[in-house]
């Protein structure tokens, strides 16, 4: 297999110099914080490798999977969904079908569970805490549906993922004896991918789940096992990249990807930089982008407007194996005849690369050797292992989420829970004032 890698040519444009810094002191706080960042060495993967192997047939007599989570519980597995299982997506499928429930939308599960064979599907309901009011209250819902449609049977169709020992889905996981497998301890959802948050629908997708993992574990395990090559590692190499550029007023990150079928890691991205780094007036703003679609939307953006963008490039070698342009075209085509379909995005790639380069938007490619899941495993723990450092480098913490701690405990208050009269107050100083509307 060739060697991904991160290509540095354009990397130091819009006025911005590579500065030297004094990060030794980081690799102390790297072995210090290495027992609370359980994603990086990926400690419990044999574990988990061994107990997915067992359940392998269990999910693979499925046809559909009703996932319910939401956050980094959904978007992780439905980016790996749409990049190694598309098949839903497309004409003719005959299963397996992953269905996400990652919002409160009543129409769409309510849809849902009066369309769904309920024998032929498996309710998966992933919450660390147990306490993530929407994935709760789908659960609340789903299980008497179960329970109706299957009462003999309806245990062997749930699967939960959640904490080891607590919380309330741990509660009712050991009260019913319904099959689970553990979120390690110190691990949050936006890193949680590569745990059995992503892997028990991978798994589920027949996807080269374990190709993923040894691609995960080829970047972060080495690290892991020897902090002391903190600062020669792409991911520490990529961090100070976006700390500097940071400092230099470059206010947003546009992931922009041209491997078509990897467009999803997008949002998944978007969490886990948005909401490891927006603290205390900090961080940088994540755009998610596809290429070729969205050179046609927000390119025009990215190269004419406000100079403060910088870009992680994502691309591989396109398949020119397929779809070859005809030879009899029309002679204003005739440059195109004979090629093939992926020679026209390596063309678009290539050039949308050079024209960030010519409007001064500092850019790392970070050039995949193909789109593999192995690959994919590669760059989604080095971006994870590069926004922890970012975090780090910028002072604030990249593992705790503060802000929406606040959203969903006034949340809580709306709805009545008990406890949350303190809450309920701040709340009622926000709805008691009057709107002001215009109406249209």
């Amino acid at each position: 297999m060739n060697q991904s890698k991160l290509d540095w040519a354009h990397a130091w444009l819009g006025g911005v110099a590579d500065k030297p810094s004094d990060d030794a002191r980081f690799i102390e706080q790297l072995k210090q914080e290495l027992p609370v960042l359980p994603f990086l060495g990926l400690p419990f993967a044999e574990d988990m490798i061994a107990k997915l192997e067992e359940y392998e047939p269990f999910l693979r007599g499925f046809k559909h999977m009703l996932l319910l989570g939401i956050g980094g519980s959904a978007l992780g597995p439905r980016a790996l969904q749409r990049a190694f299982a598309p098949a839903q997506d497309r004409p003719g499928c005959d299963g397996p079908c992953l269905w996400i429930a990652d919002n409160v939308d009543p129409d769409w599960l309510q849809d849902h569970l009066g369309k769904l064979v309920p024998e032929d599907t498996v309710v998966v309901v992933i919450s660390k805490s147990g306490g993530t009011i929407e994935t709760m209250t789908q659960y609340l819902i789903v299980l008497p549906w179960l329970q109706k449609k299957l009462p003999d049977s309806w245990k062997d169709h749930l699967f939960i993922v959640t904490d080891t020992v607590k919380g309330p889905l741990r509660a009712e996981a050991d009260k019913y004896g319904i099959r689970s497998l553990p979120v390690p301890d110190y691990l949050g959802g936006r890193y949680s991918v590569l745990s059995a948050v992503g892997m028990v629908p991978a798994v589920f997708m027949g996807m080269d789940w374990k190709g993923l993992l040894r691609g995960a574990m080829s970047v972060g395990r080495p690290l892991a096992q020897n902090p002391e090559a903190l600062l020669d590692h792409p991911a520490w190499k990529l961090a100070r990249w976006a700390y500097q550029m940071s400092e230099a007023g470059k206010s947003q990150v546009i992931y922009f990807c041209y491997i078509p079928s990897w467009s999803t890691f997008g949002p998944w991205f978007c969490q886990l930089w948005a909401e490891s780094l927006g603290k205390d007036g900090k961080g940088t703003q994540p755009i998610p982008a596809t290429g070729v679609t969205d050179q046609h939307s927000l390119l025009q953006m990215f190269l004419d407007g406000p100079k403060d963008k910088i870009c992680l490039f994502v691309s591989s070698p396109a398949d020119k194996s397929i779809l070859p342009i005809p030879h009899d075209v029309p002679e204003q085509w005739k440059y195109l005849s004979g090629q093939t379909f992926g020679d026209v995005l390596e063309a678009e790639t290539i050039a949308t690369r050079a024209t960030l380069a010519e409007k001064d938007v500092p850019t790392v490619h970070l050039d995949m050797a193909d789109a593999s899941a192995e690959s994919a495993g590669k760059m989604m723990m080095l971006l994870e292992a590069a926004t922890i450092f970012t975090g780090w480098l910028m002072g604030i913490n990249p593992v705790d989420q503060p802000a929406v701690e606040n959203g969903k405990k006034l949340a809580r208050a709306r709805l009545g829970m008990a406890g949350t009269e303190a809450d309920a107050a701040r709340l009622a100083a926000f709805t008691d004032i009057p709107s002001v509307n215009t109406e249209f």
